[in-house]
């Protein structure tokens, strides 16, 4: 066991060890007041104007942060429960990344009482009695039973990340190793709660936008996209603080590739969900599921179709598949970006055809939710990295994060 104490600099053999005090500069905290000002007026024009436009919008943006959030608490836990120490000295940062989780009730709960109608044709009675294959879904899809298995949602996901989160930070205090062993099982219920709730929020938010369509594996293919995106958000956060020098030696290259392999690993595995979904659709020909895909082979959908196979899967398949592409900074930022930027073309397809005719739609509203949130988030992180140490200092499987190496 490795014990460091203090926001200092240590030597650990030749290798000098830092953790600085984390303080965003003054541009990083313009950026995110700014974004959160245009998604407060992107919300406010659009919710008085054109709420037909603004709440797809409003879905779009929040669905990708909460992603990301999740994604943060998802990489914690399935470290936690393999009891691994290659991540121990990254891990504090997959933690930052869960800030956002205490908002995801709130934004949804905003979204249910106001946008509600709007979006899902199950909430308006007229459609309801008009189509008797969405009445047959009423005693799941109604706005009551919604709300209630958001509460659940949103809250069970706060308590998890507050009880694993707030496990590493007690230990940062007295390095006790009951926290550790604690996350394990905290990890294996969240996993259980997690595979479950997850696919609801999907289907809520997202598949129950068409009420007569319907996949078994779409919570899959949401959750694919999900770790993949987060992956690629660590990578980008994990870059930042070792440029910015307010981490040294705790983390390297090593660790970044590792990461790097796991969204190479994720990237493939989307790529099989997703062939996974539409070859079982196309195969079956039922016409209550063909017309998802129907909607996106059309009005110039298919572009998008074709750009998600080449760009969320080809793409970065081929960008990540050489090792040096794995340990090369500059590369992975690039790549990371790409994959973020196609994960949010994935809902916007996922969202998009329900309320536009084609892909072309993309405006004002769309940037300015997504900036609004993405503004939150980063406030959020900024406060959080700011209040704790970048590095688990005290975490007794420390010392196996500091010799890492990767092999392969």
């Amino acid at each position: 066991m490795v014990s460091h104490t203090g926001s200092n600099t240590e030597s650990h053999g030749e290798t000098k060890l830092h953790v600085g005090k984390f303080s965003a500069s003054g541009l990083l905290q313009t950026v995110a007041w700014v974004g959160v000002l245009l998604g407060a007026i992107g919300f406010g024009m659009g919710y008085v104007k054109n709420p037909e436009a603004m709440w797809p919008a409003y879905l779009q943006g929040f669905f990708f942060v909460s992603c990301l959030a999740l994604g943060g608490l998802f990489f914690t836990t399935i470290n936690n429960i393999a009891k691994a120490g290659w991540s121990t000295s990254i891990r504090r940062i997959s933690e930052g990344m869960t800030s956002f989780i205490p908002v995801i009730a709130v934004g949804g709960l905003v979204l249910a009482f106001l946008g509600l109608k709007t979006l899902y044709p199950w909430a308006r009675p007229e459609e309801v009695l008009a189509e008797p294959v969405i009445a047959a879904k009423t005693a799941f899809l109604n706005k009551g039973f919604f709300i209630v298995r958001l509460v659940v949602f949103g809250l069970g996901m706060f308590l998890f990340a507050k009880a694993t989160v707030g496990n590493s930070l007690q230990q940062d205090q007295n390095g006790d190793e009951k926290f550790t062993h604690r996350n394990v099982a905290i990890g294996v219920a969240f996993l259980l709660f997690f595979a479950l709730s997850y696919s609801l929020f999907s289907v809520d938010f997202l598949m129950s936008l068409m009420p007569s369509w319907y996949s078994t594996i779409f919570g899959i293919y949401c959750f694919s996209g999900l770790f993949q995106s987060s992956l690629a958000f660590l990578v980008l956060l994990l870059i930042y603080f070792k440029r910015k020098g307010f981490v040294q030696g705790y983390y390297s290259i090593e660790h970044i590739h590792d990461v790097a392999k796991f969204l190479k690993g994720f990237t493939v595995f989307w790529a099989y969900i997703a062939f996974s979904q539409f070859m079982l659709i196309w195969y079956a020909n039922i016409p209550e599921e063909t017309e998802y895909y129907l909607m996106r082979a059309q009005n110039g959908w298919m572009l998008i179709s074709m750009l998600l196979l080449i760009g969320k899967f080809i793409i970065p398949f081929l960008a990540l598949l050489p090792r040096w592409a794995k340990r090369t900074e500059s590369h992975l930022i690039l790549v990371a970006v790409w994959i973020l930027l196609m994960q949010y073309v994935d809902i916007f397809w996922m969202v998009g055809p329900n309320f536009h005719d084609n892909q072309m739609s993309l405006g004002f509203y769309d940037f300015s939710l997504l900036a609004g949130f993405l503004g939150i988030y980063f406030l959020l992180m900024i406060r959080f990295f700011s209040r704790h140490s970048l590095v688990a200092l005290k975490d007794p499987r420390l010392s196996e994060a500091l010799t890492h190496h990767v092999s392969y």
